[in-house]
Formats: structure tokens, sequence, C-alpha cells
């Protein structure tokens, strides 16, 4: 058996111009997906228009929330039934990374599945390709903390892992809550330091721009429910 790694768009209406042959080889072949949002998936899979039944796939959520022994039921359940191929898809871009589907692969390594990624989308590399940043030194960090004193403090250390280090520190927000995060940026960080912002990735109005936090400042975007990534670096 193999669980193969199935990226996804991480902007609407792009499926047909940022995925290669290979993803939409893989899900022809496979008829069993852990995803980690079932309608998302299924609008997907509808989307690639490949002319599959979508009714003829099984479908299992695979969130955070999942259990271990949920998931390893499912895989030993499937590896039992001789199935050659399972799919494992995000919400949006590459599962495995700040993802659920990590926990998928983990299990697939002591269950002596193989497994393989395929290229695709990742808004966090993209986000790093564009920034001009250091590619050869960096952190992803995920969410900050939520709450503010903690937050500011997280600011601050990135700021200074930048400037001893070099180091390109990556972290994200939920979206509603990117202005807020933004506004902390800008009041903690020193005038001169480089933010990027890249914002609605691959989108129609999507953006990638880097400047100092002094020129931040002057022209502040918008982004409001906007899926964002923010990167500290020099």
């Amino acid at each position: 058996m193999k669980l193969v790694l199935i990226p996804c768009p991480i902007a609407e209406n792009t499926v047909q111009g940022t995925l290669p042959a290979e993803i939409k080889e893989a899900i022809l072949a496979c008829k069993h997906f852990l995803v980690e949002n079932t309608r998302t998936a299924r609008r997907f899979i509808s989307e690639l228009k490949l002319g599959i039944n979508i009714e003829d796939l099984e479908f299992f959520e695979l969130t955070k929330e999942s259990k271990t022994a949920d998931i390893r039921k499912i895989l030993n359940q499937w590896k039992q039934n001789h199935c050659k191929l399972a799919g494992v898809i995000s919400e949006a871009g590459c599962p495995g990374v700040a993802d659920p589907g990590a926990m998928a692969c983990q299990l697939a390594h002591e269950m002596n599945i193989e497994v393989e990624p395929l290229v695709g989308p990742s808004s966090i590399l993209l986000a790093l390709m564009a920034s001009g940043f250091s590619g050869q030194s960096f952190a992803f960090h995920g969410y900050l903390p939520i709450e503010r004193p903690n937050r500011i403090r997280k600011i601050e250390n990135l700021e200074k892992d930048v400037q001893i280090k070099g180091q390109t520190q990556i972290f994200m927000e939920t979206p509603y809550r990117n202005n807020g995060l933004l506004e902390d940026l800008l009041q903690t960080c020193h005038p001169d330091s480089l933010l990027s912002i890249s914002c609605e990735v691959k989108g129609q109005d999507g953006f990638s721009k880097t400047k100092k936090i002094q020129d931040w400042k002057k022209q502040l975007p918008d982004l409001h429910k906007k899926p964002t990534i923010f990167l500290l670096g020099r």
C-alpha cells in the first residue's frame, strides 16, 4: 500500500493552472482519501473535471481533533483490504506541512506503508521564495500566541533571531486576526526591520511585498480574512 500526499490549490479558481499532471493521475488512481475537509476535497476533485463519480470515492476526515487510534484503524483497514493507493488532501496547499496530514504520514511509517509526496503549491514556500530573505536558514513558527503580551514577546524574539542569526522567521495567523498581528508587528519591530507579507498567494488579487516596518506604516494593507504568510528577515 502507498499513501500519496496530494497538494491542492491555495487560491480559488486556480485548480487548472497550478497543479502538475501527476496530481490528476494520482486522484484518478485513488478511491480512498483522508481529507481535512470533505466538502472542500469533493469540490476540488470535481473542479479537476476528470470524469470521476464522486459518489464512488470514500472520504474520512483527518483534522487536528482526529484521534491517532481512529486514523490507524482506517489505514489498517485499507491495508488489510489490499488497497494499493490512498490519498491525503489538505484544505489548502500541501498536506503534512502545518497540517494534520502529518499524523497520517507518521502512522504510515510506523505501519510500513510507503509515503509519496507530490509536488504542488505551498503558501509557506512561495512566500519565502518571493521575500528576498535567506532561503538557506529559516524557521516556520506556525501561529503566534493569541494573548497579546506573549505575542509581543515572541515577535521580539523573532526579530532578535533575524538580527543575530540572519535566519528568516516565517509565521501566520488565523485570517480574521491578520490585521491585529500586523498592528503588533508594526508597533513592536524596529522601524528599519524588514517585513515581508504574502497575501492570498496565487490568487487574482494576491501579492508578495517586502518593506521596512516604517514603510509599511505609510500604506497599511487590509489583510482581514485573507490567507497570509508573514516573514521577518534581512
